[in-house]
Protein backbone atom coordinates (compact mmCIF):
# COMPACT_ATOMS: atom_id res chain seq x y z
CA UNK A 1 0.00 0.00 0.00
CA UNK A 2 1.26 3.47 -0.86
CA UNK A 3 2.13 5.29 2.05
CA UNK A 4 2.82 9.42 2.76
CA UNK A 5 3.50 8.48 6.82
CA UNK A 6 6.89 10.35 6.94
CA UNK A 7 9.21 7.35 8.17
CA UNK A 8 10.14 8.91 11.60
CA UNK A 9 6.76 9.27 12.36
CA UNK A 10 5.77 5.63 11.57
CA UNK A 11 5.10 3.62 14.71
CA UNK A 12 6.13 0.44 13.04
CA UNK A 13 9.35 1.59 12.02
CA UNK A 14 10.58 1.77 15.52
CA UNK A 15 11.86 -1.35 17.75
CA UNK A 16 11.13 -2.20 21.16
CA UNK A 17 13.55 -0.29 23.00
CA UNK A 18 12.53 3.22 21.39
CA UNK A 19 9.29 2.62 22.01
CA UNK A 20 10.38 2.19 25.72
CA UNK A 21 11.95 5.55 25.88
CA UNK A 22 9.17 7.70 24.01
CA UNK A 23 7.51 10.12 26.79
CA UNK A 24 4.32 7.76 27.01
CA UNK A 25 2.36 10.56 28.64
CA UNK A 26 2.78 12.83 26.20
CA UNK A 27 3.02 11.08 22.93
CA UNK A 28 -0.03 11.08 20.59
CA UNK A 29 -0.90 7.68 18.63
CA UNK A 30 -3.10 8.11 16.13
CA UNK A 31 -5.05 4.62 14.60
CA UNK A 32 -6.05 5.27 10.99
CA UNK A 33 -9.70 3.62 10.41
CA UNK A 34 -10.83 3.02 6.73
CA UNK A 35 -12.32 0.38 4.82
CA UNK A 36 -11.12 -1.38 1.54
CA UNK A 37 -14.37 -1.28 -0.92
CA UNK A 38 -15.93 -0.04 -4.03
CA UNK A 39 -15.24 3.60 -5.05
CA UNK A 40 -17.51 2.97 -8.84
CA UNK A 41 -15.62 2.39 -11.72
CA UNK A 42 -12.86 4.93 -11.77
CA UNK A 43 -11.18 4.74 -8.35
CA UNK A 44 -9.44 1.48 -6.58
CA UNK A 45 -11.18 -0.35 -3.85
CA UNK A 46 -8.47 1.04 -1.21
CA UNK A 47 -9.60 5.10 -1.87
CA UNK A 48 -10.72 5.69 1.85
CA UNK A 49 -7.29 3.35 3.25
CA UNK A 50 -5.29 5.60 0.68
CA UNK A 51 -6.98 9.32 1.61
CA UNK A 52 -6.49 8.13 5.00
CA UNK A 53 -2.83 7.71 4.65
CA UNK A 54 -2.65 10.79 2.49
CA UNK A 55 -3.95 13.07 4.45
CA UNK A 56 -2.63 12.30 8.04
CA UNK A 57 0.86 11.94 6.14
CA UNK A 58 0.92 15.71 5.22
CA UNK A 59 -0.31 16.70 8.09
CA UNK A 60 2.05 14.94 10.37
CA UNK A 61 4.35 16.73 7.97
CA UNK A 62 3.12 20.11 9.82
CA UNK A 63 3.71 19.28 13.00
CA UNK A 64 6.99 20.78 14.62
CA UNK A 65 9.77 17.91 14.30
CA UNK A 66 10.12 17.71 18.49
CA UNK A 67 6.07 16.68 18.48
CA UNK A 68 5.89 13.24 19.71
CA UNK A 69 2.89 12.26 17.32
CA UNK A 70 3.12 8.87 15.36
CA UNK A 71 0.94 6.94 13.34
CA UNK A 72 -0.09 3.44 13.82
CA UNK A 73 -0.98 1.35 10.98
CA UNK A 74 -3.94 1.44 9.97
CA UNK A 75 -7.29 -0.83 10.51
CA UNK A 76 -7.63 -0.82 6.38
CA UNK A 77 -11.00 -3.46 6.90
CA UNK A 78 -14.06 -1.62 7.79
CA UNK A 79 -17.85 -1.91 8.53
CA UNK A 80 -18.89 -1.72 4.93
CA UNK A 81 -21.73 -3.31 4.27
CA UNK A 82 -23.87 -0.74 2.68
CA UNK A 83 -21.79 -1.45 -0.43
CA UNK A 84 -21.92 -5.34 -0.09
CA UNK A 85 -23.28 -6.59 -3.92
CA UNK A 86 -20.14 -4.72 -5.29
CA UNK A 87 -17.32 -7.40 -6.70
CA UNK A 88 -14.06 -6.44 -4.17
CA UNK A 89 -15.84 -5.00 -0.90
CA UNK A 90 -14.30 -5.83 1.62
CA UNK A 91 -16.56 -5.61 5.17
CA UNK A 92 -16.44 -6.85 8.46
CA UNK A 93 -18.93 -6.69 11.03
CA UNK A 94 -19.61 -4.29 13.87
CA UNK A 95 -18.44 -6.13 16.43
CA UNK A 96 -15.79 -7.24 14.82
CA UNK A 97 -14.90 -3.88 14.12
CA UNK A 98 -15.22 -2.92 17.56
CA UNK A 99 -13.03 -5.94 18.77
CA UNK A 100 -10.03 -5.09 17.25
CA UNK A 101 -9.91 -1.86 18.31
CA UNK A 102 -10.66 -2.54 21.84
CA UNK A 103 -7.90 -4.88 21.65
CA UNK A 104 -5.61 -2.36 20.38
CA UNK A 105 -6.21 -0.10 22.57
CA UNK A 106 -5.89 -2.85 25.24
CA UNK A 107 -1.99 -3.38 23.98
CA UNK A 108 -1.91 0.55 23.88
CA UNK A 109 -2.40 1.21 27.31
CA UNK A 110 -0.84 -1.86 28.41
CA UNK A 111 2.58 -0.52 27.08
CA UNK A 112 1.59 2.47 29.08
CA UNK A 113 0.73 5.17 26.57
CA UNK A 114 -2.04 7.44 27.88
CA UNK A 115 -3.05 9.17 24.46
CA UNK A 116 -4.77 7.50 21.69
CA UNK A 117 -6.54 9.39 18.04
CA UNK A 118 -8.94 7.44 16.13
CA UNK A 119 -8.77 9.19 12.89
CA UNK A 120 -11.82 7.44 10.54
CA UNK A 121 -12.07 8.08 6.48
CA UNK A 122 -15.24 5.39 6.15
CA UNK A 123 -18.47 6.78 6.79
CA UNK A 124 -19.67 2.99 8.10
CA UNK A 125 -17.41 3.36 10.68
CA UNK A 126 -18.01 6.84 12.70
CA UNK A 127 -20.74 5.29 14.95
CA UNK A 128 -18.17 2.62 15.84
CA UNK A 129 -15.72 5.39 16.28
CA UNK A 130 -17.77 7.55 18.65
CA UNK A 131 -18.74 4.16 20.76
CA UNK A 132 -15.20 2.89 21.00
CA UNK A 133 -13.46 5.95 22.02
CA UNK A 134 -15.71 6.27 25.12
CA UNK A 135 -15.67 2.43 25.53
CA UNK A 136 -11.40 2.91 26.14
CA UNK A 137 -11.99 5.77 27.81
CA UNK A 138 -13.88 4.11 30.57
CA UNK A 139 -12.01 0.81 30.44
CA UNK A 140 -8.27 1.92 30.03
CA UNK A 141 -8.11 5.11 31.31
CA UNK A 142 -6.69 6.30 27.81
CA UNK A 143 -7.51 10.26 26.79
CA UNK A 144 -9.26 9.23 23.30
CA UNK A 145 -10.04 11.87 20.45
CA UNK A 146 -11.79 11.74 17.43
CA UNK A 147 -10.74 12.47 14.11
CA UNK A 148 -13.20 12.67 10.97
CA UNK A 149 -12.08 12.87 7.54
CA UNK A 150 -11.10 16.58 6.49
CA UNK A 151 -11.42 17.94 10.15
CA UNK A 152 -13.85 20.12 9.04
CA UNK A 153 -11.79 21.77 5.69
CA UNK A 154 -13.59 23.98 3.72
CA UNK A 155 -13.16 22.65 0.09
CA UNK A 156 -13.47 25.63 -1.44
CA UNK A 157 -15.35 26.02 -5.17
CA UNK A 158 -17.19 22.85 -4.34
CA UNK A 159 -20.77 23.02 -4.71
CA UNK A 160 -23.38 22.51 -1.71
CA UNK A 161 -25.07 19.62 -3.75
CA UNK A 162 -21.69 17.98 -4.18
CA UNK A 163 -20.41 18.97 -0.44
CA UNK A 164 -23.64 17.74 1.05
CA UNK A 165 -24.13 14.72 -1.22
CA UNK A 166 -20.67 13.57 -2.97
CA UNK A 167 -19.55 11.52 -0.20
CA UNK A 168 -18.30 8.58 -2.06
CA UNK A 169 -16.39 8.61 -5.16
CA UNK A 170 -17.10 12.27 -6.03
CA UNK A 171 -15.49 15.39 -6.92
CA UNK A 172 -13.71 15.44 -3.22
CA UNK A 173 -12.40 12.07 -3.39
CA UNK A 174 -11.29 11.77 -6.64
CA UNK A 175 -9.17 15.08 -7.17
CA UNK A 176 -7.79 13.85 -3.97
CA UNK A 177 -6.48 10.68 -6.11
CA UNK A 178 -5.68 12.50 -8.80
CA UNK A 179 -3.04 15.17 -7.52
CA UNK A 180 -1.34 12.11 -5.38
CA UNK A 181 -2.29 8.80 -7.76
CA UNK A 182 -3.05 9.60 -10.65
CA UNK A 183 -2.10 6.41 -11.81
CA UNK A 184 -5.03 4.66 -9.68
CA UNK A 185 -7.87 6.90 -11.18
CA UNK A 186 -9.43 5.57 -14.80
CA UNK A 187 -10.68 9.18 -15.64
CA UNK A 188 -12.47 7.73 -18.77
CA UNK A 189 -14.82 5.55 -16.47
CA UNK A 190 -16.81 8.57 -14.65
CA UNK A 191 -20.74 7.89 -13.46
CA UNK A 192 -22.95 10.14 -11.73
CA UNK A 193 -25.30 9.75 -8.72
CA UNK A 194 -26.95 11.35 -5.89
CA UNK A 195 -28.29 10.07 -3.35
CA UNK A 196 -30.64 13.28 -2.62
CA UNK A 197 -31.27 16.87 -3.75
CA UNK A 198 -30.52 19.63 -1.69
CA UNK A 199 -33.16 21.91 -3.92
CA UNK A 200 -35.83 19.10 -3.21
CA UNK A 201 -35.67 18.75 0.63
CA UNK A 202 -37.25 16.08 2.17
CA UNK A 203 -38.25 15.01 5.66
CA UNK A 204 -37.06 11.75 5.26
CA UNK A 205 -33.13 12.27 4.48
CA UNK A 206 -30.45 9.63 4.35
CA UNK A 207 -27.78 11.54 6.22
CA UNK A 208 -27.16 14.07 8.35
CA UNK A 209 -30.46 14.68 9.17
CA UNK A 210 -33.43 14.41 12.37
CA UNK A 211 -35.42 11.34 10.30
CA UNK A 212 -33.47 9.05 8.21
CA UNK A 213 -33.72 5.67 6.32
CA UNK A 214 -31.12 2.98 6.61
CA UNK A 215 -29.94 2.72 2.47
CA UNK A 216 -27.87 0.00 0.78
CA UNK A 217 -25.96 1.61 -1.65
CA UNK A 218 -26.83 -0.61 -4.25
CA UNK A 219 -30.40 0.15 -3.93
CA UNK A 220 -29.74 4.13 -4.78
CA UNK A 221 -26.56 4.35 -6.98
CA UNK A 222 -26.09 1.39 -9.75
CA UNK A 223 -22.76 2.11 -10.41
CA UNK A 224 -21.57 2.72 -6.88
CA UNK A 225 -20.67 6.16 -6.92
CA UNK A 226 -22.41 8.39 -4.60
CA UNK A 227 -21.63 12.16 -6.03
CA UNK A 228 -20.21 13.88 -9.72
CA UNK A 229 -16.53 13.21 -10.69
CA UNK A 230 -16.59 15.21 -13.68
CA UNK A 231 -15.29 18.67 -12.61
CA UNK A 232 -11.95 16.77 -10.87
CA UNK A 233 -9.07 17.91 -11.34
CA UNK A 234 -5.48 17.65 -9.78
CA UNK A 235 -5.36 21.14 -8.83
CA UNK A 236 -8.44 21.35 -6.64
CA UNK A 237 -7.11 17.88 -5.33
CA UNK A 238 -3.90 19.82 -4.49
CA UNK A 239 -6.05 23.14 -3.18
CA UNK A 240 -8.09 20.61 -0.70
CA UNK A 241 -5.23 18.61 0.91
CA UNK A 242 -3.63 21.78 1.92
CA UNK A 243 -6.88 23.29 3.63
CA UNK A 244 -7.40 19.37 4.72
CA UNK A 245 -4.45 18.74 6.22
CA UNK A 246 -4.00 22.09 7.74
CA UNK A 247 -6.84 21.55 9.91
CA UNK A 248 -5.90 18.07 10.48
CA UNK A 249 -2.43 19.56 11.83
CA UNK A 250 -4.05 22.10 14.13
CA UNK A 251 -5.67 19.12 15.49
CA UNK A 252 -3.79 17.55 16.30
CA UNK A 253 -1.55 19.93 17.70
CA UNK A 254 -4.85 20.75 19.96
CA UNK A 255 -4.80 17.16 20.83
CA UNK A 256 -1.46 16.65 22.24
CA UNK A 257 -1.30 19.84 23.90
CA UNK A 258 -4.49 18.66 25.96
CA UNK A 259 -2.85 17.44 28.41
CA UNK A 260 -1.40 20.98 29.75
CA UNK A 261 -5.19 21.54 30.13
CA UNK A 262 -7.21 18.75 31.20
CA UNK A 263 -5.74 15.96 33.55
CA UNK A 264 -6.09 12.57 33.47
Amino acid sequence: MQTWIPASRNFAYLNWKQVEALPKDRTLLVLPTAAIEQHGHHLPLATDTLINNLLLGKSLEKLPNDAPVYALPPVCYGKSNEHIGFPGTLSVSASTFMAVIRDLGSSIASAGFKKLVLYNTHGGNSSLVDVMARDLRAEFNLRVFCLYGSAGAPFTGVSKQEKTYGFHAGEIETSLLLASAPSLVNTTAYTTNYIANIEQPELLLPENASATFAWLTRDIAPSGVMGDPTASTPEKGELWIEEATTKIAAALEAMLQYENHHKL
